[in-house]
């Protein structure tokens, strides 16, 4: 089977994306692919970090943690991303990056990337679908092959049966209380890694 290069790519706050983001590399590593888990760069003011104790922790235990860059976009075959909605959208430090991205979408850069993406809230109904599907029209316009989990799977049932992606419904202090969770992840990561070997190997790659 072809091997792929996957990015694993997520913004965190409290910890549950970043756990999210783990599961995704794991599901990722047992298909045999080459795996990079990166971190959207905090750009929050440290008073704000400073004022939510959960932030501050997790913010102090990742801040080693490999940033994710532009080039890195351009590496991956398949990119994964697992980011908290803000208000029904992605939050503004997943799409600070997404911002730098116009030079290598300009370039065709972009084009047939296969991408999914997972999200998380305080309830189970807190924008998720909504945040999962603004991050997907990002990716209709860099041209990339979306890969959401439908119901290919037992496990999405089992997670709370979102078909665009993963969903984590996340304690203020940043547990995740979704059953079921991991499977479901490590599900759509395999699958989305499987389109991924499909197209770079219709592509001669």
């Amino acid at each position: 089977m072809t091997q792929v290069k996957v990015a694993v790519i997520y913004y965190t706050s409290t910890g549950a994306n970043y756990q999210m983001a783990k599961w995704a590399q794991q599901g990722a590593q047992e298909t045999g692919a080459e795996v990079r888990l990166l971190k959207v760069k905090e750009t929050a003011p440290q008073a704000a970090i400073d004022s939510n104790e959960a932030w501050k922790k997790t913010h102090q235990e990742l801040q080693n943690e490999t940033k994710a860059t532009v080039d890195d976009l351009v590496w991956a075959d398949v990119i994964i991303f697992s980011v908290p909605t803000r208000y029904g959208n992605a939050a503004g430090q997943f799409q600070a990056y997404l911002d730098q991205t116009g030079g290598i979408w300009a370039n065709g850069k972009t084009i047939n990337k296969v991408v999914t993406a997972m999200s998380s809230a305080q309830n189970p109904h807190g924008g998720q679908e909504s945040t999962i599907q603004s991050i997907y029209k990002t990716m209709c316009h860099w041209g990339c092959i979306i890969v959401p989990p439908g119901y290919s799977d037992e496990s999405v049932f089992g997670a709370g049966g979102n078909p665009y992606g993963c969903s984590a419904t996340v304690t203020p202090g940043g547990e995740i209380t979704t059953d079921n969770l991991q499977p479901a992840v490590v599900h759509q990561a395999k699958r989305t890694i499987q389109v991924g070997q499909w197209v770079k190997a219709g592509m001669g790659g």
